[in-house]
């Protein structure tokens, strides 16, 4: 079994430290961190697909994602170390009345690993903080907006419209993405990207940065 995949069986039997002590031994016996970095997405990708089959519950599934917080904790500062100067500046937030952010770090960390400097606001994240961030921020040029359950997707067009009445939506351009949002989604809504996984909102981020420069 190689490392990565030591990592990933660690992960889904949810074994934190674990996955933290072989995250360590993995780069300090060479393997890169963005390598890592994708067995442990390669994974979960894996528990989700078992989740929806029936394979596995919600229990498995929660104490998962706790070990792959864990795990993306270990990793972080070797992915930022990877880079260079800081080309800007991204603010990303779970929206309101969605308390998911296993989605949303993964895009932070692959986002902040490709040079920005990420401002997360974390989950359930109103209109108003989201606009707060963006005025004390006028330097910021890109903002993600992570919905990850159908009931909280109409939530991602009222903060668009909350931008718009506050004058704020011409300052940044707004990425969406999560489970349940699609290209369509984002085009009905009048957001400027949408990334299906963390590595697309990552090479995402960047395109539309580079538009406001």
């Amino acid at each position: 079994m190689s490392k990565i995949q030591e990592i990933g069986a660690a992960i889904e039997s949810g074994k934190g430290k674990n996955v933290q002590d072989l995250i360590g031994a993995a780069i300090g016996g060479g393997l890169k961190p963005m390598e890592v970095l994708q067995g442990m997405i390669d994974t979960m990708g894996a528990v989700g697909e078992k989740f929806k089959d029936g394979q596995i519950y919600v229990p498995e599934m929660l104490i998962a994602a706790r070990a792959m917080k864990k795990g993306l904790e270990t990793l972080k500062p070797h992915l930022v170390g990877e880079t260079g100067a800081t080309i800007g500046k991204f603010i990303i937030g779970t929206v309101a009345g969605d308390l998911h952010d296993i989605g949303k770090n993964l895009v932070a960390m692959m986002v902040e690993s490709q040079g920005f400097e990420v401002i997360d606001l974390g989950v359930d994240v109103k209109a108003e903080k989201f606009i707060e961030a963006i005025k004390a921020n006028p330097d910021c040029k890109v903002l993600g907006i992570s919905a990850l359950l159908t009931t909280t997707m109409p939530a991602v067009k009222e903060t668009l419209n909350a931008f718009v009445a506050a004058g704020v939506r011409n300052q940044v351009k707004v990425m969406v993405g999560g489970a349940p949002v699609t290209q369509g989604f984002v085009d009905s809504i009048g957001a400027d990207g949408f990334a299906a996984d963390a590595a697309t909102a990552a090479s995402k981020a960047k395109e539309l940065n580079k538009r406001l420069n």
